[in-house]
This record gives C-alpha cells, sequence and structure tokens, in this order.
C-alpha cells in the first residue's frame, strides 16, 4: 500500500475552444446595446446555423449573472467579436426558452411564444472550457431585446409585458392555467413536494387577480397570486404526483400552465460530441417512469470522467450538487456514492487518479475506469493486512465512516487528520513504517488526531488485545490488493450498490451487499451507473412514475435493461439523486435537491488539481 503517493492529476488535455466566426448581430463593445431587427428569416436564420467554427481566442467580455428586466439571477455569459452567448441552462431555466432536440451541438431549436406549429428558431452554439453558450441574437431581434454590458452583468431588457387575464380550464389529463398576455415575458418554474410556484416577468392589474375565480377539484387546491409592477406569481397548491408543463404561444401571446401526472417532454439533445441528452418516459408493464439519460462515449480524449468530492483535500463535507458543479466547472455531473449525513463522511469506495480517498465497505457494487475508455463493474473489496512482529492482522476498513470492531486505516488522502469514531478508540501513529505514538481515545468525535504526511494512521475499535503488538518503534508493513484484481487497473472508482446487470442479466442481491429491508422494498428516485454492450456510459436518473412514487430496485433494474445497458450499477438515490447539465439540474428543481458528498463529473476541460 502507497500512503505517500503525490496528488496529482493525470487527466486528458483540454477541449479545443470553438466559437462562431461570423454572425448578422450588431453587438457593440463598451457597453453598447444590440438594436432590435427584424425577424431574421428562416434562411438567414438556417445560414446562422451553418457558420463554420475555428479556434478562437479568449473571450473579449464574459460575466456570471443576467439582469432580466431588473431581476438579477446567476448565468454564464460571454462575448465573441459580434457573438454574445448565454449557457443553454440559464436561457431555459430564467426565462422559459424551451430546447427543442438536436442531432448537431452547434445548433440549438428553440421555441418561445411562437404560433402553433412554428418553424423553431435555431440559435448558433459554441463550446467554451466546460459550459454551451447559445448566440441570443435570433432572440434579440425577433422579440425586440434590448442587451447591454455592466461589468461581469448581462443587462437584458425585454419589452414590458402585461397579464390581461388568467384563465382555468379541466382537461382529460389534468389542470390548465392560461395566462393571456400583451408581450412575451420571461419566467421561472419552482416545483416542490405539492406546491409549484411559476414566476412571470409580467405585472398583472388588481381587478385581473380579482376577477380571477378557482374552480375546486381534486387536483388543484389553489392559487395564490401575488405581484408588483414587473413580476407575477403563481403559487399552486396540487395533489401528489402532479408535475408543471409550462409553454407558451403566440398569436396572441400566451402562457400555458399545465398540471398532471405525465408533464415530461420527451426531448434529445446532442450537447457535445460525445455528449447525448435524453428525456423521456419508459414503459414497464402498466407503469411509466420519467428518466433522465446522458449517454458519454469514453473513447473520446475530449470527454473525461472524475469522481469529484465536495472538499477535494479531505473525506469528509457535503455541498448542493449544484455548488459542486460549480466548483469543479463541471460539464455535467451526477451524484456519486452513499454517505452519512451526521458526520458527512462517505460511505463507499472512492477512487481519485489511483489514491484512495475512501475504501469500500461490504462487498458492494463498484465501477472502476481508466482514461482510455475502458470500464469495469462489479462487487469489489479491499483485502489489507497489516503486519508487526512477525503477526499479521486484517485492516478491515480503510479511510472510511463505516464502523465495526477490528483495525481501520486512514491516509492524509483522508484529510489531514482523523477524529474518533467510536468510544475508547486506540490510535497508533505510523511513520516511515514504524510506530511512532500509540494513545488511548474517550469520547467518539472529542478528539482530533494529525495523519502523518509520512505515514498514516491504524484505529483498534474493540480490539484492545492486540495494542501491545504496535508498541513505539515498531516496524510495520502494509499489505493491500483489490478484489477481484483487476480493479487494480483502474485509476477511477466509485463504490455504492447494490450491482443490478451483469452481462446483460439482472444480478440484483441488495442482502449480500448489506442493505436493509427498507431499502430494499422502497420506492424512491434513482440515480445509477449503466453501460452498454458498445461501450457507452449511461448515467441515468429515474424520478416518480407516472401518478406515484419512483421505482424499486427490481423496476430500476429492468429499465436498465430496456435502456440497453448490459451492465448497471445503483447509486446513492432518493433525495441525493441529481442529474446536472449545462448549469442547471435537469431531474428536479435545485431545492429539492439534498447535499451530497461526491458524485461524477463529466468535463469537456479538465479542472485545475490545485483549486480547493
Amino acid at each position: 500500500m502507497s500512503v505517500q503517493d503525490p496528488w496529482s492529476l493525470h487527466l486528458k488535455s483540454s477541449l479545443k475552444y470553438f466559437v462562431l466566426m461570423l454572425c448578422v448581430c450588431g453587438f457593440v463593445l463598451g457597453g453598447a446595446q444590440i438594436d432590435p431587427q427584424p425577424a431574421l428569416s428562416n434562411a438567414v436564420t438556417s445560414a446562422i446555423g451553418q457558420l463554420a467554427l475555428a479556434q478562437a481566442a479568449e473571450p473579449t467580455a464574459s460575466g456570471g449573472q443576467l439582469r432580466i428586466n431588473g431581476r438579477l439571477v446567476n448565468g454564464a455569459w460571454q462575448q465573441r467579436r459580434e457573438l454574445v452567448g448565454i449557457v443553454d441552462g440559464a436561457i431555459s431555466t430564467q426565462l422559459g426558452v424551451d430546447l427543442g432536440s438536436t442531432r448537431t451541438p452547434t445548433q440549438q431549436p428553440v421555441t418561445w411564444f411562437a404560433p402553433p406549429n412554428p418553424t423553431r428558431l435555431t440559435l448558433p452554439a459554441w463550446h467554451y472550457q466546460n459550459s454551451r453558450y447559445l448566440d441570443i441574437a435570433p432572440l434579440v431581434r425577433q422579440y425586440g431585446w434590448q442587451v447591454t454590458t455592466q461589468g461581469s452583468v448581462l443587462d437584458l431588457q425585454l419589452p414590458a409585458s402585461q397579464i390581461m387575464t388568467l384563465r382555468q380550464g379541466r382537461q382529460t389529463w389534468g389542470d390548465r392555467l392560461v395566462l393571456d398576455l400583451n408581450q412575451p415575458a420571461g419566467w421561472q418554474v419552482s416545483p416542490a413536494a405539492n406546491s409549484i410556484t411559476v414566476t412571470v416577468d409580467a405585472a398583472i392589474a388588481e381587478a385581473v387577480i380579482k376577477s380571477f375565480k378557482l374552480v375546486p377539484n381534486n387536483n388543484l387546491k389553489s392559487v395564490n397570486i401575488s405581484s408588483n409592477a414587473q413580476r407575477t406569481t403563481l403559487t399552486l397548491t396540487v395533489a401528489n404526483y402532479l408535475h408543471p408543463h409550462v409553454w407558451s404561444l403566440a398569436q396572441p401571446n400566451r402562457l400555458i400552465i399545465d398540471i398532471r401526472p405525465d408533464a415530461l417532454q420527451p426531448k434529445e439533445i446532442l450537447w457535445a460530441d460525445g455528449i447525448q441528452f435524453q428525456q423521456r418516459y419508459v414503459a414497464l408493464n402498466s407503469q411509466r417512469f420519467s428518466v433522465h439519460t446522458l449517454s458519454l462515449d469514453p473513447t473520446r480524449s475530449d470527454v473525461a470522467l472524475l469522481p469529484i468530492m465536495a472538499f477535494p483535500h479531505r473525506a469528509s463535507g457535503i455541498k448542493p450538487p449544484t455548488d459542486l458543479a460549480e466548483q469543479w466547472q463541471t460539464t455535467a455531473l451526477i451524484n456519486g456514492g452513499f454517505f452519512n449525513r451526521n458526520n458527512q463522511l462517505p460511505l463507499g469506495a472512492l477512487r481519485y487518479n489511483n489514491r484512495w480517498i475512501s475504501g469500500p465497505i461490504l462487498d458492494r457494487g463498484a465501477v472502476g475506469w481508466d482514461d482510455q475508455g475502458h470500464v469495469m463493474m462489479q462487487r469489489l473489496a479491499l483485502r489489507t493486512t497489516v503486519t508487526a512482529k512477525n503477526q499479521s492482522f486484517p485492516i478491515d476498513l480503510f479511510n472510511s465512516g463505516y464502523v465495526k470492531a477490528g483495525i481501520a486505516g486512514y491516509t492524509g488522502d483522508w484529510g489531514d487528520q482523523y477524529t474518533t469514531l467510536v468510544d475508547n478508540e486506540i490510535v497508533v501513529t505510523v511513520q516511515n513504517n514504524q510506530v511512532s505514538q500509540q494513545r488511548s481515545m474517550g469520547t467518539a468525535g472529542q478528539d482530533a488526531i494529525p495523519i502523518p504526511t509520512d505515514g498514516y494512521l491504524l484505529v483498534l475499535r474493540a480490539f484492545k488485545s492486540v495494542a501491545p503488538v504496535f508498541s513505539p518503534g515498531t516496524a510495520i508493513a502494509i499489505n493491500q490488493q483489490s478484489q477481484p484484481s483487476d480493479f487494480e487497473q483502474f485509476p477511477h472508482i466509485l463504490g455504492a450498490g447494490p450491482l443490478l446487470i451483469t452481462q446483460g442479466k439482472i444480478v440484483l442481491d441488495p442482502q449480500r451487499e448489506g442493505f436493509n429491508r427498507n431499502f430494499i422494498e422502497g420506492k424512491a428516485p434513482r440515480s445509477i451507473f449503466g453501460l452498454t454492450p458498445s461501450g457507452q456510459i449511461k448515467l441515468t436518473t429515474i424520478q416518480d412514475r407516472v401518478g406515484g412514487r419512483g421505482p424499486t430496485l427490481a423496476e430500476t433494474a429492468q429499465i436498465l435493461q430496456k435502456l440497453g445497458c448490459s451492465e448497471a450499477l445503483n447509486l446513492d438515490g432518493g433525495s441525493s439523486s441529481s442529474l446536472y447539465l449545462g448549469g442547471q439540474l435537469i431531474n428536479r428543481h435545485p431545492r429539492t435537491a439534498a447535499r451530497i458528498n461526491n458524485a461524477l463529473g463529466v468535463f469537456l476541460t479538465p479542472p485545475d488539481p490545485n483549486r480547493p
């Protein structure tokens, strides 16, 4: 076992930056504005989307915030010569622009206040580092937006909008609210359990609010309306397992809020070469489940997959998944393995560039991979022994928040110190392969012991009988081997469980991996690492079934089979289940996502290894 490996990154080379060389929009540097022009013809829009790509220098201006009619929100943007682009996630979540399916990463069809059955606008797109930017010129021209730069803020001024009427309708599938507007307006949706908040960048007269009378029914319980001079908020109370589909129409301008059990709109977006996003319903027997998938080509040199931690230089700690993605500047992210929410320590394998941040537990399922596209999924154990005074003992746990009687080992990859996890531990400090100190500890959590940079700690739990063997000055030898041994070749490993599919067959055996009955029988959102026979990685989340809770473990395995996976591993789920792409969570709203300890990050540009 090596305990002194340097903290280094062996990552693939960065993706070359691409940008559109030409565009018909007229953006002037220094805080000038894009002048609105007549709507672009389909021919011109298509021409923009077909412009050649070339390497370019750094952006001439950029920032991380948008101001939309006075509303300051997060959203990356950049200016390149005549181009002004906003990350696709911000355009979608902050303005309500619908991103349509596309097989071309450099062209993004969109819909926003268009007539029925429209020809979609196409926004030219380019990638920079780990983000995808959409050229907003077609939207500016079609809808009369005014755009200026104010330092790191991109100011968007949309024509002032007014909600003229508010109507309710009952459909066979659920309920509908219709807002009639005099001008198109941006909107944001924030769903939670049994409530939905829709905020519209439009004013509403008090008379319109008073004239609206909710027709009570079993699905839509209440509608609360509040407003100021520029913005209107509708808070809807709904029945269980109902979701919003908010969309817009023109001629006349309408914002439609559909409340239904099957609100997910199928789409498939080739986000970048080697990264494809898909959302759809997958049928299983008589049930339908909402499924979001990122399909990755791990053989591409410009797509990197890495385990990432809430705090890179220590094992403990949790963060919201969006904060984790921003911290590491990931292109995409899916939550990773299990952890203890009380002490925020990982519970399972986490290996990062050949360094065991956290060791495996209970022979649970794990996935290992390298930078050449090789992937392995199997139940994993780490067999470690310590030898002193011609006696050998198993180290049952290695860099782990899981506890049991016996010996546990902790290296500097765990952090710069170890805090006791159970009462009355005996902590043995080893430096330069020799015991330097032995200490008896008291109450759990009361003592923090430094982990030496030139060694490690051995922690004896309910195993006092072996303490004399590890007296100061004793020479120590460590031997460590992964089982199966094939895992040794993979620099990156993530453990979770249970293992779902092997060689195309369901091998689900949660009892063997130490999961309790509630976990086994429960219905909950799931996150899964899947692999197809061709080697394509499918990072997948499964949320609710239509009209009910998420899948069981058995249903999860069957769904992954339907997605074409020959190998599949269950990851942490429930409130942790999070899939992130393009600056936004795409399977749930951020406020419903729990904080997590670790994740799998997808990169087009590898992270800075020295960034804390």
